[in-house]
């Protein structure tokens, strides 16, 4: 779970820090405050995608940090820092990681729930992967997909290989031009990288040689040479040892030293006498170089990328001029793929369709809790098998989510049904669904109240709440009736400081949540009549806490 953000820099916040606790945490405070940054830098440390706009006007980065505490009580430290210039690095625990590495520890850690995420429920092709979600099913949905990638790349060979005669040869006139370049030059790999040290050690040569050829000298063949003057040394040191044995290790030693520095004269004896110098050596290599870099321009931007190249563009070259003889060879190819594909997309559709009853079911009673008792839920499927032309990584399978909120009303398509309320409510638990028995987890949701009030604002309230017991829950709401449900309350303001706007977080104690409800309440004028009203709603929630007594979250 987040024990702390700190962020610094990052749109209207200067610095901010925030140490949450266990349970349910709302963020609360005037629109336009700065409490869905918040939220968008915890998006950020868990790989979204960052532009330079994020970084505070005259500031040259910004960066978030947040400490993570996993179940089994190890803490993690993950950072981000984004510069003016749109660059960012990312570290785990000190140490540099890629964006996909953030995104693999968002899945362990948190899930995020955008303030207009309920809006993807209005669109069909995102029902299937919600149920995948609830039912666990994203490892056969990922062998499905694997399976349908063997059935395009098989689909494209074979209608490369069915290519007009004229195509081909143009194909193959191509092939040969750039495929001769490359054979031509027969780069190896990490070749430029060789070349260009070898660049450097020959535009030094004067100097490499020099420097040896003095160090040489001075070490060996000169009236002074150290080797030669170290036998007195080394007499002199024996005398000493004769006196105080502390003396001793370095004459032991000797003959290490003397080996060390003998092995070290005759390589740079040896080096000045094999480096080249001459001008034609130093041309060969640049110009070899300057070749290899427009390889790099044309099929790179790596030698490995032309190294690749040039084999594609060989079996391409084979591919076509044997497209007869291979035809009948790819058309097996795909028969099987598609077998393949047809095998796992079955399975995971009759594996979906049992699923979508139990999610159906679990979702009306999911629903009952968030005061739509009597609504009616229901995934429906495609009748009968797609065909071919229909077919994706997601398997054979169209669904959408069917609702009926109303009794007597017969079910329909969602996006035609729900309000607003409504749609955040089905998200709400469609979320919890999906969250299933893991504790330790962090949510958060970012303004699920839209579109509620009254009473269903409590029931929805009651629901975060009890979300709490499981989970560390962050909530950012509008509502008085969610935020009097909250363990914890944290207020965000804005103000202006030095012509600058600068936002703001602060714990709420038991007299300014009462004052923050209040204002939750009755806006700007917070009247004793309002206030009382605000004390009565933290009392009243307090108490419905107290009877459910929720299961705690699991800390060691």
């Amino acid at each position: 779970m987040l024990r702390l953000l700190r962020i610094r820099n990052l749109a209207v916040i200067e610095a901010v820090e925030v140490e949450f606790e266990d349970g349910f945490n709302v963020l609360t405070g005037e629109t336009g405050a700065g409490k869905s940054i918040l939220v968008e830098a915890v998006g950020l440390l868990l790989g979204a995608r960052a532009t330079s706009d994020l970084v505070r006007t005259g500031e040259s980065q910004a960066s978030i940090e947040a400490l993570f505490e996993r179940p089994d009580g190890t803490e993690l430290v993950v950072r981000r820092e984004i510069t003016s210039q749109g660059r960012s690095r990312s570290f785990v625990n000190g140490a540099l990681a890629t964006a996909a590495a953030l995104r693999a520890l968002s899945d362990q850690l948190v899930e995020l729930h955008g303030q207009h995420e309920h809006q993807a429920l209005l669109d069909p092709l995102a029902h299937l992967p919600l149920l995948d979600e609830y039912a666990r099913l994203e490892p056969l949905a990922n062998r499905v997909s694997t399976a349908w990638e063997r059935v395009r790349s098989a689909r494209e060979q074979l209608d490369r290989s069915r290519m007009d005669e004229r195509e081909k040869a143009a194909r193959l006139d191509l092939i040969a031009f750039q495929l001769g370049e490359i054979e031509k030059a027969a780069p190896r790999a990490s070749e430029d990288e060789e070349l260009t040290a070898t660049k450097q050690v020959l535009a030094n040569a004067e100097r490499l040689r020099r420097l040896c050829d003095e160090s040489y000298t001075t070490l060996y063949e000169s009236d002074q040479a150290v080797l030669a003057g170290l036998g007195g040394i080394w007499k002199r040191v024996g005398e000493l040892a004769t006196i105080d044995s502390q003396f001793s290790s370095y004459l032991e030693a000797r003959d290490g030293i003397k080996s060390q520095l003998e092995d070290l004269a005759f390589f740079l004896r040896d080096y000045a006498a094999g480096v080249d110098a001459s001008p034609g050596r130093l041309q060969q290599v640049e110009d070899r170089l300057a070749l290899l870099e427009r390889l790099k321009r044309k099929y790179g931007p790596t030698l490995q990328d032309v190294i690749e190249r040039g084999a594609a563009l060989a079996r391409e070259r084979e591919l076509l001029s044997s497209a007869t003889e291979h035809v009948d060879d790819l058309r097996r190819e795909l028969d099987a793929a598609t077998a393949g594909y047809l095998d796992e997309a079955r399975q995971l559709s009759e594996t979906r369709r049992t699923a979508a009853v139990k999610f159906g079911a679990a979702l009306e009673a999911g629903l009952a809790e968030l005061a739509m008792s009597r609504t009616r839920f229901e995934v429906r499927f495609n009748r009968t098998e797609l065909p071919p032309d229909a077919w994706g990584e997601r398997g054979i399978d169209q669904a959408e989510f069917f609702v009926s909120p109303n009794p007597g009303e017969d079910l329909r398509p969602l996006a035609r049904i729900v309000s607003g309320g409504e749609l955040s409510r089905v998200m709400l638990a469609l979320k919890t669904l999906a969250a299933g028995s893991q504790t330790g987890k962090t949510l958060i949701f970012d303004e699920v109240d839209a579109g509620i009030g009254g009473r269903v604002a409590d029931v929805v309230g009651g629901r975060l709440s009890g979300l709490g017991g499981r989970f560390q829950v962050l909530c950012i709401t509008h509502l008085p009736q969610i935020a009097a449900r909250a363990s914890t309350q944290f207020r965000i303001e804005k103000d202006v400081r030095r012509s600058r706007t600068v936002t703001s977080v602060s714990r709420l104690d038991e007299s300014a949540r009462v004052d923050e409800i209040a204002r939750m309440i009755g806006g700007a004028t917070i009247t004793d009549a309002v206030r009382a009203s605000a004390r009565e709603m933290l009392g009243s929630a307090v108490g419905s806490v107290s009877k459910r007594v929720p299961q705690k979250a699991t800390r060691s």
